[in-house]
């Protein structure tokens, strides 16, 4: 069992309220959102793996069961081209639970007319493997979302 963890401090709101209908319609998977506190923060891993997929605005981390996470920092955040974003791994590194991946300020995001609700989506899983799902409250970074078996 994989627990998925919290990247951001803020309040779950789950996908279904997310602005963007492919995220909202779990089409990349099933999972959660947060709308993020707003000031300057670091998104970090959601799980213990290997950085598959980084962009500014989003990352993949790859855990020991081949369970793929995407945390997706805002919605259409990738027409920023990086702007606002800075880096803190590389693909292909090796991160733990709770290390910092992408540093970012939703007060920016929100700044330019994006979201910056922010989706944390178990790629290709059905929504069956998913347990514990949080979908609502407030959270802190590391606080458990859900379990996927």
């Amino acid at each position: 069992m994989t627990s998925v963890t919290s990247p951001l401090a803020g309040r779950v709101i789950g996908l279904a309220a997310v602005p963007d209908p492919v995220f909202s319609g779990a089409m990349v998977g099933p999972g959660t959102a947060i709308d993020p506190v707003r000031e300057p923060s670091v998104a970090v891993s959601p799980v213990d793996g290997v950085v598959v997929s980084l962009h500014p605005h989003a990352f993949v981390v790859l855990d020991s069961e081949d369970h793929g996470v995407l945390t997706h920092l805002g919605i259409d955040t990738v027409q920023l081209n990086g702007a606002g974003f800075e880096l803190l791994v590389a693909k292909g590194d090796t991160v733990t639970r709770g290390q910092g991946v992408v540093r970012w300020n939703p007060v920016d995001v929100e700044a330019v007319g994006k979201s910056p609700v922010c989706p944390v989506v178990a790629l290709d899983a059905s929504v069956d493997a998913l347990s514990g799902l949080v979908e609502d409250g407030e959270v802190k970074s590391g606080d458990a979302l859900f379990g996927w078996e």
